[in-house]
């Protein structure tokens, strides 16, 4: 099955991602756009709308590994919530600096949602630039706000 790519806007930024019909491949955060479509719960997720994108499948979070583990909690954080890195690694039965660089490593940003996944001081980091982890955050407590409503 051919992977496609495509792009929607984030705020000032867009989101790259490839993808077919069964996985999404790779997501990435750029400032120029790329022709083409992506999956449609990402189109809402980026429109602002209370979406679940661990429906989306990926290979990341298929490996039996501790990485896997770790991609496969991080996805149990509830959209508008974020866990720290000490929680995850528990969970996963690891260090949290092991859940630091597994974070840096996702292949697909949004779909494990490495975002909310926050150091036990502060933000933490992130692989893109920290302010789109800054406006991720954001956009998901203005959805739940938008939801309840």
């Amino acid at each position: 099955m051919e992977i496609i790519g495509g792009s929607c806007r984030l705020g000032l930024w867009f989101v790259h991602v490839w993808w077919n019909d069964t996985a999404v491949y790779q997501v990435r955060f750029a400032t120029t756009g790329l022709p083409g479509r992506v999956p449609e719960p990402i189109r809402q997720y980026c429109a602002g709308h209370v979406v679940n994108l661990s429906q989306l499948n990926s290979i990341a979070v298929q490996e039996d590994t501790v990485y896997g583990r770790i991609y496969r909690a991080v996805q149990q954080v509830p959209y508008g919530s974020t866990s720290t890195y000490g929680e995850i690694a528990r969970i996963a039965g690891t260090s949290p600096r092991v859940v630091g660089q597994a974070m840096a490593r996702n292949p697909v940003p949004l779909v494990i949602p490495c975002h909310r996944i926050v150091a036990a001081g502060g933000i933490g980091g992130f692989s893109s630039p920290l302010e789109i982890k800054e406006a991720l955050l954001s956009l998901e407590k203005k959805g739940l706000r938008r939801a309840e409503k």
